[in-house]
């Protein structure tokens, strides 16, 4: 890639965490690459972080689950002769509902966001940062990765990954000048839970995190070259308690926590996109 401006790139920009982690990225001064399915809340972003940062902001608007988008995003920034120096994948969605009753595609869906666009952008990204020999990854993951999840099997999995890939990652970018931090919030105050029909999880009901504060705290991890983030106390007890529960106990309490009050399996089609 011809050498261009250093510029942030981050996923799922339209909304909630990825939008947050746009503007603090943009208040730094950072020339930001902006990135979703929404070219019309692309564009109202794009316009606010030029007026009121006085930033430059690039907008690509793909869903990055076709598994064409990657390269396709990869040669566009390369025609407009941007080099990314910081790359933020936020880009996923979830799906309240058992395995056997949400829609096949939707999972593949999923799997095709959440894991797959994920390791493709950053194996495209990755060698200009390591030749560079400066750079930034923000993989963001969640709390869910922690346990399994029933009822939401398929994006507990997926985090899962995103978690133990980015800290593997982590350890083989060490002392090579570039940086890959897993950010795990727990439930957040977005349109995610809306979407994924979510209204009686235990996990809403027991209260949730405010976005811009989540995105801060990535943002200042990833600064720092940590590896993993988990905003909030209540977070990180839950990650120790995890780890010290038995499996079979763990997996019966996400389980309460996901079903809620109810007695069926919410609409499976219902899931969250950014």
């Amino acid at each position: 890639m011809a050498t261009g401006e250093a510029f942030t790139l981050v996923t799922g920009a339209s909304t909630g965490i990825g939008r947050e982690l746009a503007l603090i990225a943009a208040a730094k001064g950072r020339s930001i690459v902006l990135v979703a399915r929404s070219e019309a809340k692309l564009s109202e972003l794009a316009r606010w972080i030029r007026e009121v940062h006085l930033a430059r902001a690039e907008v690509v608007a793909l869903d990055l689950s076709d598994p064409e988008a990657p390269d396709a995003l990869f040669q566009e920034l390369t025609r407009r002769n941007v080099d990314v120096e910081v790359l933020i994948n936020n880009a996923g969605f979830g799906s309240l509902g058992r395995v056997h009753e949400t829609p096949l595609d939707r999972q593949l869906e999923m799997l095709r966001l959440n894991v797959l666009a994920l390791t493709h952008l950053t194996r495209l990204f990755l060698p200009a940062m390591l030749g560079r020999g400066r750079g930034r990854i923000l993989n963001v993951a969640s709390t869910a990765g922690l346990q399994p999840g029933p009822w939401m099997a398929v994006y507990y999995a997926s985090k899962a990954y995103v978690l133990s890939f980015s800290e593997a990652l982590a350890e083989e970018l060490r002392g090579t000048g570039v940086t890959s931090t897993a950010l795990l919030p727990g439930p957040t105050r977005t349109e995610f839970q809306t979407r994924a029909d979510m209204a009686g999880s235990g996990l809403v009901r027991f209260g949730m995190a405010d976005a811009r504060d989540v995105a801060e705290a990535g943002y200042r991890g990833m600064e720092a070259g940590k590896a993993v983030v988990i905003p909030g106390f209540g977070n990180n007890a839950l990650s120790l308690l995890v780890r010290l529960s038995p499996r079979w106990a763990v997996r019966r309490v996400v389980s309460w926590l996901n079903r809620g009050t109810r007695d069926n399996s919410p609409t499976p089609n219902r899931s969250p996109r950014a």
